[in-house]
C-alpha cells in the first residue's frame, strides 16, 4: 500500500520496524513500533492501525492461529473542508497458518475491531466546557 502524507504503520513481532514510536503491547514483549504520529490525521489513522493490530493478536489466539509478525498500514484522505473521505487499512502477516485460516482471521478482525466499527458508525465530535 502506497501511503499518503497521512498514512501510518503499526508493526510488531518478526515484522517489527526498527524506527518509530515504541508502544507497550499486551501481546508482545518488545512492544509495537508505530508511526509517524506528527499530526492529528496520522494519529486518527494510527488508532485504526493499532486497533486492527491488537485485535489480530487477540482473535488469532482465540482462533488458534499463530501470528509471528504483523504490519498494519492505515491511510485516508480529507476533502477541502477537512472532512474525512474514509480510512483504509492493509494487514501483512507472517504466520505458518493456512491461507484459509488467515482469511478467516482477517474477516473476524474486520468485523470486531472496535475503532473501525466506531468510525463506520459515524463519530459525533463536539466541544465541551467553555
Amino acid at each position: 500500500m502506497d501511503l499518503s502524507p497521512f498514512g501510518v504503520r503499526a508493526t510488531a513481532g518478526s515484522l517489527r520496524a526498527e524506527r518509530g514510536v515504541v508502544l507497550a503491547h499486551a501481546w508482545t514483549e518488545e512492544g509495537v513500533v508505530a508511526g509517524p504520529a506528527a499530526n492529528g490525521a496520522q494519529v486518527m489513522h494510527l488508532s485504526v492501525a493499532l486497533c486492527v493490530l491488537n485485535d489480530t493478536y487477540r482473535e488469532a489466539e482465540r482462533l488458534g492461529v499463530r501470528v509471528d509478525g504483523i504490519v498494519v498500514e492505515a491511510d485516508g484522505g480529507f476533502d477541502e473542508e477537512w472532512r474525512s473521505t474514509g480510512v483504509t487499512y492493509a494487514v501483512t502477516l507472517e504466520s505458518p497458518a493456512s491461507e484459509a485460516d488467515l482469511a478467516r482471521l482477517a474477516a473476524v478482525v474486520d468485523e470486531v475491531a472496535e475503532i473501525p466499527r466506531a468510525l463506520r458508525g459515524g463519530v459525533p465530535v463536539g466541544r465541551f466546557g467553555r
